[in-house]
């Protein structure tokens, strides 16, 4: 990348990665770089999931490619920001636009799954993977936030935050920015905890040993305060998932039964489905797991 840079010779680009990863801002300091004063005219941004079909390439990409563009360097940059939005039609016409204005015109690609970009868009960019930041890199960055705004936080709150975002600096600065405004200089564990959605910890503890109890009249009466408390069904088989994953007094088999649940309630939350009636379903089957053969 660096060395594209210095010849100024840049190949159409395929960036893909979770959320928050530094994607697009990566693009935007390459096009800054490339361009300076001149990057509002010399580069176009477009986010795909604004308008997913082929009209957004038919009209905004292709008139822009067809401009003229001057020298050093003589082409311009596009960039198509959540590109696996895009139907199969749109991803295809945006191949030809590639192929017929690839003279005067660099593409890059942003989305999160490859999987869900066409093989002949995929096979002409250069593609660079982006992994979810570490923790550390988190807080670091979070700690110079609070510097720089005057953000009084302690390290445990920083930890918090970092842990939440699951290698998210975006849901990161916004889970300190929501704390911070609802809580001010009050911040605690608990109110990352609050603005983030999670459920304490010890209530999902509390759940998989009333599992282990076999006692259906508690486990009923558990999960109806959950749902009742508003926390995201999602979430909770989340929190579920990573708690079975680490219990040590569970096997293997166990796990594996378990999570096959809460995966089948992942799906069918997606597809609409009752809160309640999955969060106590999956439950019940892992009580059902835990308790046999005792």
């Amino acid at each position: 990348m660096k060395k594209s840079l210095e010849t100024g010779n840049l190949p159409h680009l395929l960036f893909y990665g979770p959320p928050g990863t530094g994607k697009t801002s990566t693009i935007l300091a390459i096009a800054h770089q490339l361009y300076g004063e001149d990057v509002a005219e010399r580069v176009l941004e477009l986010n795909a999931s604004d308008e997913r079909g082929i009209d957004i390439i038919r009209n905004k990409v292709k008139r822009f490619s067809s401009l003229a563009v001057s020298k050093d360097p003589p082409y311009k940059l596009i960039i198509l920001d959540e590109a696996d939005m895009l139907t199969t039609d749109a991803q295809n016409a945006l191949r030809r636009t590639m192929e017929h204005f690839s003279k005067v015109t660099r593409f890059c690609i942003i989305c999160n799954y490859i999987s869900r970009i066409i093989e002949p868009l995929t096979s002409r960019c250069a593609k660079f993977r982006f992994k979810s930041l570490g923790l550390s890199n988190i807080e670091t960055r979070l700690e110079h936030i609070s510097q720089q705004e005057n953000i009084s936080i302690t390290p445990p709150v920083i930890s918090a935050i970092a842990k939440q975002s699951g290698g998210d600096m975006r849901k990161a600065i916004t889970l300190l920015q929501s704390a911070h405004r609802l809580y001010g200089e009050e911040m605690s564990l608990e109110a990352v905890y609050v603005v983030s959605g999670v459920v304490p910890e010890e209530e999902i503890v509390e759940l998989i040993e009333i599992c282990k109890s076999n006692s259906f009249p508690r486990l009923q009466l558990n999960v109806n305060k959950l749902v009742l408390d508003g926390y995201s069904a999602a979430q909770v088989l989340e929190q579920l998932h990573d708690l079975i994953v680490n219990d040590d007094f569970i096997t293997s088999l166990q796990k594996a039964n378990i999570i096959l649940h809460i995966s089948n309630a992942d799906r069918c939350l997606l597809e609409g489905a009752d809160e309640f009636l999955q969060l106590l379903n999956v439950f019940t089957q892992s009580m059902k797991i835990l308790c046999e053969n005792k």
